[in-house]
């Protein structure tokens, strides 16, 4: 039988092995079926050979997609917004060659991004279609028995979550069955963002979960990303207009890693922390965030240019939490 050898991340960095050799070492196929690389980075860019396909999740589509539900209205007049959620168990390919058995809400990682104004009713149909029991726990204010702790739903049963929008801000949903380490290891999460009654100010408006992969199974991620997919976004770097406000919905999902962080080049971002003020309260280029914290980021570029954004842990960064932002001139 073949013994395949597996290296941890340090073990990986400590040897220089980013890159398509380090996910080789991994027993990955980094290349296309033809034994050709299918992309060349920058060699002075970190970065994996190939590309993932992006025909069950995309993370360009994923990043502006707002699921604003099925709208209808009370007796009361409230706004109803009524969501389904499905757990599903599916392999995930987190890096070209590089999958991972993951647990889904309705088939990638994060879940889809649940949007509601303040006050709205929403209400979340949740089926158990895979093979442990699930639950959602959604952050903000509800009744206790719509907690999503005690209500475990069990495979092949169902369960309805319905509580009112708040506070405004931005919040997250994740399963919180027992192992809970676990069940966010595996991708079950999500963002929840409650709209303010008086909208923000008009902005590009994208949305970035961090999170990270333990594929190897020894308790530490070999690949980081935001929105999955590791380095996504410096592959297919993010347009953006010169001098247009820029909104970022920032969570950290991230298992096994006390911290994340996002650090901006050539520019600086108003922070917007859990989004519950209209108000910044910091004015920075780097924020970290513990597992859970979110925040709503701020800025409009001055120059044009590839600028680069990542975390500020020079580690999660050549694992994959690296990305550009592509900054062209306005449209005559």
């Amino acid at each position: 039988m073949e013994h395949r050898s597996v290296l941890s991340r340090r073990e990986l960095l400590t040897r220089g092995l980013t890159g398509a050799a380090g996910l080789a070492a991994f027993g990955a196929t980094v290349s296309a079926t033809d034994g050709t690389p299918s992309h060349t980075h920058d060699p002075h860019l970190a970065g994996t050979v190939g590309e993932v396909p992006v025909g069950g999740f995309d993370p360009m589509v994923f990043l502006e997609h707002f699921d604003r539900g099925r709208v209808g209205r009370l007796p009361s007049g409230q706004t109803l917004r009524e969501y389904d959620l499905v757990a599903i168990d599916k392999e995930i390919e987190v890096a070209p060659g590089v999958f991972y058995p993951a647990w889904t809400y309705n088939g990638h990682v994060p879940g889809p991004t649940i949007r509601a104004s303040a006050g709205d009713r929403i209400r979340v149909r949740f089926v158990n279609g895979g093979s442990h029991a699930h639950t959602i726990h959604f952050h903000g204010v509800h009744a206790a028995n719509m907690d999503g702790v005690f209500e475990h739903v069990m495979p092949g049963e169902e369960f309805v979550y319905e509580f009112d929008a708040e506070p405004m801000g931005l919040h997250l949903y994740h399963c919180h069955a027992v192992p809970l380490k676990k069940h966010i290891a595996k991708g079950l999460y999500g963002t929840f963002i409650v709209d303010p009654a008086t909208p923000r100010p008009p902005a590009r408006e994208m949305v970035m979960v961090l999170n990270g992969f333990d594929t190897n199974f020894d308790g530490e991620n070999e690949v980081y990303a935001a929105n999955t997919v590791a380095f996504a976004y410096q592959r297919r770097p993010i347009r953006i207009v010169k001098g247009e406000l820029q909104r970022v919905y920032m969570t950290n999902l991230t298992e096994f890693d006390p911290v994340n962080s996002m650090h901006l080049h050539g520019n600086f971002f108003h922070v917007y922390r859990t989004g519950t003020s209209l108000v910044p309260h910091e004015f920075t280029d780097t924020v970290m965030l513990c597992q859970g914290e979110r925040h709503i980021l701020e800025f409009t570029f001055q120059h044009t240019g590839r600028f680069m954004f990542h975390a500020h842990q020079s580690e999660f960064a050549e694992l994959g939490w690296m990305g550009l932002f592509d900054v062209v001139e306005p449209v005559a």
